[in-house]
């Protein structure tokens, strides 16, 4: 059994303040229209949030109808207790679970969702593996914070957890060594609400612009030198 001891002492109590409940907020909406882009339109009978933290993705998942039935596993007991609150109408299940052992069987949800989980977990290719287990289809989004400048990368989000940096390659390098087949890939830019929030309003506006644009003029160099997001759907072979 893998040890997630050291993940559930950093997240244990991390939701019970409130503290980081307006950045999840954002950046929850983010996450949820990237997850749109890339269904394209399809919409799902059960999507399980695996690592859904204080709930904030799987209420907008509700109020936008993406599934029929959800379920949710999350790490911390502060996360659980936040997501019960918010009373969720098509939330049918709530666990939690070690990060590594999901109690469900196989293939009883059409889609599972890793958004922001898989940076912060030591053995990804087991946690993966168990999410393909129980999933038919995955979407699995993650920080690319592997750039030019990584060592700033490493400073500023290792209190977050984040012990994984990814390029676009890396990433879809561990999804095939997984053993998942990817459908779709995309990279996406911070939304100019999260910039915004980050940096203040106009400084916010300057980054958003900044890096949207970098990334469609130049996307490998951008890339190279800035922190975006990429998101994949896949299927277990």
């Amino acid at each position: 059994m893998a040890d997630a001891g050291s993940i559930i002492a950093i997240y244990d109590d991390y939701y019970a303040d409130g503290k980081v409940a307006a950045k999840r907020e954002i950046a929850s909406q983010q996450s949820v229209g990237h997850i749109e882009a890339i269904l394209q339109g399809k919409t799902f009978e059960k999507i399980l949030d695996i690592g859904a933290g204080e709930g904030a993705v799987l209420d907008k998942l509700n109020k936008r109808n993406l599934a029929k039935t959800l379920g949710a596993v999350e790490i911390s007991t502060s996360g659980i207790e936040a997501i019960k609150a918010r009373k969720i109408p098509s939330l049918k299940s709530l666990d939690v679970f070690d990060g590594y052992h999901i109690p469900h069987s196989d293939k009883s949800f059409d889609l599972g969702l890793a958004i922001h989980v898989v940076e912060h977990v030591e053995h990804e290719r087991l946690f993966l593996a168990e999410a393909a287990r129980v999933c038919k289809k995955l979407y699995i989004e993650v920080p690319l914070e592997h750039t030019r400048r990584l060592d700033r990368a490493i400073r500023m989000s290792g209190p977050s957890g984040h012990i994984n940096f990814y390029t676009t390659l890396s990433f879809e390098n561990l999804l095939k060594t997984s053993g998942l087949a990817v459908e779709r890939l995309k990279v996406f830019p911070h939304d100019l609400a999260y910039e915004q929030h980050l940096a203040g309003r106009t400084k916010g506006w300057l980054k958003y612009k900044v890096r949207t644009e970098f990334l469609k003029i130049a996307p490998k160099a951008a890339m190279r030198s800035v922190a975006y997001m990429a998101g994949a759907l896949c299927s277990s072979h």
